[in-house]
Protein backbone atom coordinates (compact mmCIF):
# COMPACT_ATOMS: atom_id res chain seq x y z
CA UNK A 1 0.00 0.00 0.00
CA UNK A 2 1.36 3.50 -1.27
CA UNK A 3 1.97 5.53 1.70
CA UNK A 4 0.14 8.52 -0.13
CA UNK A 5 -2.79 5.96 0.84
CA UNK A 6 -2.58 7.05 4.69
CA UNK A 7 -4.01 4.21 6.88
CA UNK A 8 -7.49 3.12 5.69
CA UNK A 9 -8.53 1.93 9.00
CA UNK A 10 -8.30 5.20 10.47
CA UNK A 11 -9.41 7.31 7.61
CA UNK A 12 -11.96 4.90 5.76
CA UNK A 13 -12.38 7.14 2.78
CA UNK A 14 -9.88 9.70 3.12
CA UNK A 15 -7.20 8.15 1.19
CA UNK A 16 -9.05 8.04 -2.01
CA UNK A 17 -8.79 11.16 -3.04
CA UNK A 18 -4.54 11.09 -2.61
CA UNK A 19 -4.64 8.39 -4.67
CA UNK A 20 -6.62 9.61 -7.52
CA UNK A 21 -4.38 12.82 -7.40
CA UNK A 22 -1.44 11.26 -7.29
CA UNK A 23 -2.87 9.42 -10.97
CA UNK A 24 -3.36 12.12 -11.97
CA UNK A 25 0.06 13.63 -11.43
CA UNK A 26 1.58 10.35 -13.42
CA UNK A 27 2.36 9.33 -10.17
CA UNK A 28 1.05 6.40 -9.73
CA UNK A 29 -2.35 3.90 -11.03
CA UNK A 30 -5.44 3.60 -9.70
CA UNK A 31 -5.26 -0.69 -9.12
CA UNK A 32 -8.97 -0.77 -10.02
CA UNK A 33 -8.96 1.32 -13.34
CA UNK A 34 -9.33 -1.35 -16.34
CA UNK A 35 -10.50 1.14 -18.91
CA UNK A 36 -13.33 -0.64 -19.65
CA UNK A 37 -16.87 -1.93 -17.90
CA UNK A 38 -16.27 -4.64 -15.81
CA UNK A 39 -16.70 -7.46 -17.58
CA UNK A 40 -19.24 -9.07 -14.78
CA UNK A 41 -21.10 -6.18 -15.29
CA UNK A 42 -21.36 -6.22 -19.52
CA UNK A 43 -21.87 -10.24 -18.98
CA UNK A 44 -24.95 -9.47 -16.99
CA UNK A 45 -26.42 -6.47 -18.71
CA UNK A 46 -26.03 -8.29 -22.20
CA UNK A 47 -27.62 -11.78 -21.21
CA UNK A 48 -30.68 -9.53 -20.13
CA UNK A 49 -30.93 -7.14 -23.11
CA UNK A 50 -31.59 -4.31 -20.79
CA UNK A 51 -33.05 -1.13 -22.02
CA UNK A 52 -33.31 1.46 -19.51
CA UNK A 53 -35.91 3.52 -20.96
CA UNK A 54 -34.79 6.72 -19.32
CA UNK A 55 -35.31 5.18 -15.93
CA UNK A 56 -32.93 6.21 -12.73
CA UNK A 57 -29.74 4.44 -12.32
CA UNK A 58 -27.02 4.92 -10.25
CA UNK A 59 -23.25 3.93 -9.97
CA UNK A 60 -21.75 3.66 -6.54
CA UNK A 61 -17.90 5.04 -6.29
CA UNK A 62 -17.52 5.59 -10.24
CA UNK A 63 -14.06 6.31 -10.67
CA UNK A 64 -13.52 7.13 -14.03
CA UNK A 65 -16.70 6.69 -15.30
CA UNK A 66 -16.50 3.50 -17.17
CA UNK A 67 -18.93 1.10 -15.74
CA UNK A 68 -21.42 4.76 -15.54
CA UNK A 69 -21.02 5.19 -19.02
CA UNK A 70 -22.05 1.49 -19.86
CA UNK A 71 -24.87 1.64 -18.26
CA UNK A 72 -26.36 5.21 -19.55
CA UNK A 73 -25.64 3.70 -22.74
CA UNK A 74 -28.41 1.03 -22.33
CA UNK A 75 -30.32 3.88 -21.62
CA UNK A 76 -31.02 4.49 -17.89
CA UNK A 77 -30.73 8.30 -16.49
CA UNK A 78 -27.52 7.42 -14.92
CA UNK A 79 -26.01 9.26 -11.66
CA UNK A 80 -22.41 8.14 -10.33
CA UNK A 81 -20.56 9.48 -7.90
CA UNK A 82 -17.15 9.26 -6.24
CA UNK A 83 -16.09 10.58 -2.86
CA UNK A 84 -13.21 12.09 -4.87
CA UNK A 85 -13.09 14.87 -6.53
CA UNK A 86 -10.39 13.96 -8.70
CA UNK A 87 -11.48 10.93 -9.75
CA UNK A 88 -14.96 13.08 -10.71
CA UNK A 89 -13.07 15.56 -12.78
CA UNK A 90 -11.40 13.55 -14.50
CA UNK A 91 -14.42 11.15 -15.60
CA UNK A 92 -15.80 14.27 -16.61
CA UNK A 93 -12.71 14.86 -18.79
CA UNK A 94 -12.89 11.90 -20.20
CA UNK A 95 -16.13 11.53 -21.37
CA UNK A 96 -16.59 15.69 -22.51
CA UNK A 97 -19.93 14.90 -24.37
CA UNK A 98 -21.56 12.13 -21.31
CA UNK A 99 -24.89 12.16 -20.36
CA UNK A 100 -23.79 10.55 -17.15
CA UNK A 101 -24.49 13.19 -13.93
CA UNK A 102 -21.04 12.96 -12.52
CA UNK A 103 -21.11 14.40 -8.86
CA UNK A 104 -19.05 14.13 -5.68
CA UNK A 105 -20.74 12.71 -2.99
CA UNK A 106 -19.95 10.27 0.19
CA UNK A 107 -21.72 6.84 0.55
CA UNK A 108 -21.61 7.20 4.19
CA UNK A 109 -23.11 10.34 4.07
CA UNK A 110 -25.24 10.30 0.70
CA UNK A 111 -27.85 12.92 -0.07
CA UNK A 112 -31.44 12.31 0.97
CA UNK A 113 -33.18 12.52 -1.83
CA UNK A 114 -31.26 9.09 -2.81
CA UNK A 115 -33.39 7.40 -0.57
CA UNK A 116 -35.20 4.33 -2.65
CA UNK A 117 -34.84 7.01 -5.89
CA UNK A 118 -33.23 4.58 -8.33
CA UNK A 119 -33.98 1.68 -10.49
CA UNK A 120 -31.14 -0.13 -10.90
CA UNK A 121 -27.84 0.11 -8.55
CA UNK A 122 -24.33 -1.07 -9.86
CA UNK A 123 -21.66 -1.49 -7.07
CA UNK A 124 -18.36 -2.72 -8.34
CA UNK A 125 -15.80 -3.35 -5.79
CA UNK A 126 -16.24 -0.19 -3.95
CA UNK A 127 -17.31 -1.91 -0.93
CA UNK A 128 -14.52 -4.11 -0.64
CA UNK A 129 -11.99 -1.06 -0.86
CA UNK A 130 -13.42 0.51 2.67
CA UNK A 131 -12.22 -0.74 5.89
CA UNK A 132 -14.26 -3.38 7.84
CA UNK A 133 -15.00 -0.91 10.30
CA UNK A 134 -17.60 1.16 7.90
CA UNK A 135 -18.07 -1.90 5.77
CA UNK A 136 -21.97 -2.79 7.20
CA UNK A 137 -23.01 1.14 7.05
CA UNK A 138 -21.40 1.16 3.39
CA UNK A 139 -23.44 -1.78 2.49
CA UNK A 140 -26.89 -0.38 3.96
CA UNK A 141 -26.33 2.87 2.37
CA UNK A 142 -26.30 1.27 -0.72
CA UNK A 143 -29.69 -1.05 -0.76
CA UNK A 144 -31.22 2.42 0.92
CA UNK A 145 -31.12 3.86 -2.42
CA UNK A 146 -32.96 0.98 -4.35
CA UNK A 147 -36.73 2.18 -5.91
CA UNK A 148 -39.60 0.00 -4.86
CA UNK A 149 -39.34 -3.02 -8.11
CA UNK A 150 -35.75 -1.89 -8.83
CA UNK A 151 -32.47 -3.82 -8.91
CA UNK A 152 -29.03 -3.84 -6.93
CA UNK A 153 -25.82 -5.43 -8.65
CA UNK A 154 -22.92 -6.03 -6.70
CA UNK A 155 -19.71 -6.99 -8.04
CA UNK A 156 -16.72 -7.92 -5.76
CA UNK A 157 -13.51 -10.15 -5.69
CA UNK A 158 -14.72 -13.50 -3.41
CA UNK A 159 -12.77 -14.89 -0.40
CA UNK A 160 -13.57 -17.41 2.38
CA UNK A 161 -13.95 -16.23 5.72
CA UNK A 162 -10.19 -18.48 6.89
CA UNK A 163 -9.01 -16.71 4.05
CA UNK A 164 -6.12 -14.06 4.84
CA UNK A 165 -7.12 -10.61 3.03
CA UNK A 166 -4.05 -8.05 2.95
CA UNK A 167 -6.11 -4.70 1.62
CA UNK A 168 -7.25 -2.26 0.34
CA UNK A 169 -9.46 -4.10 -1.46
CA UNK A 170 -10.78 -6.37 1.08
CA UNK A 171 -12.10 -9.34 -1.09
CA UNK A 172 -15.30 -9.98 0.47
CA UNK A 173 -17.09 -13.25 2.24
CA UNK A 174 -20.73 -14.74 1.28
CA UNK A 175 -22.15 -14.05 4.59
CA UNK A 176 -20.85 -9.81 3.74
CA UNK A 177 -22.81 -9.97 0.00
CA UNK A 178 -25.92 -11.76 1.44
CA UNK A 179 -25.83 -8.55 3.99
CA UNK A 180 -26.39 -6.30 1.01
CA UNK A 181 -30.43 -7.88 1.48
CA UNK A 182 -30.91 -5.53 4.38
CA UNK A 183 -33.77 -2.47 4.49
CA UNK A 184 -36.05 -4.95 2.61
CA UNK A 185 -33.99 -5.43 0.02
CA UNK A 186 -34.08 -9.44 -1.24
CA UNK A 187 -31.36 -11.67 -2.53
CA UNK A 188 -32.71 -12.70 -6.48
CA UNK A 189 -28.96 -15.04 -7.34
CA UNK A 190 -25.64 -14.88 -5.80
CA UNK A 191 -23.29 -16.39 -8.04
CA UNK A 192 -19.35 -17.58 -7.48
CA UNK A 193 -17.46 -16.48 -10.90
CA UNK A 194 -14.32 -18.44 -10.96
CA UNK A 195 -12.30 -18.01 -14.58
CA UNK A 196 -8.83 -18.69 -16.07
CA UNK A 197 -6.42 -15.62 -15.87
CA UNK A 198 -9.07 -13.82 -13.18
CA UNK A 199 -6.09 -12.16 -10.75
CA UNK A 200 -8.43 -12.51 -8.05
CA UNK A 201 -9.19 -16.21 -8.54
CA UNK A 202 -13.12 -15.44 -7.21
CA UNK A 203 -15.68 -12.66 -7.76
CA UNK A 204 -18.87 -12.42 -6.69
CA UNK A 205 -21.86 -11.45 -9.20
CA UNK A 206 -24.99 -10.78 -7.14
CA UNK A 207 -28.49 -9.55 -7.45
CA UNK A 208 -30.90 -8.09 -5.47
CA UNK A 209 -34.09 -6.45 -5.80
CA UNK A 210 -36.89 -4.34 -3.51
CA UNK A 211 -40.57 -5.69 -3.75
CA UNK A 212 -42.46 -2.85 -5.83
Amino acid sequence: MSDRMGDPAADPTGWFEPLYAAAARGEGEVPWDGNAPAANLVAWTSARDLDGGGRPALVVGCGLGDDAEHVAGLGFATTAFDISPTAIRLARERFPDSAVAYVVADLLDAPGDWAQAFDFVVESITVQALHASVRPRAIAAIAATVAPGGTLLVLSAAREPSERADGPPWPLTRAEIESFASGGVEVVKIEDLRAAGDPWGRRWRAEFRRPA
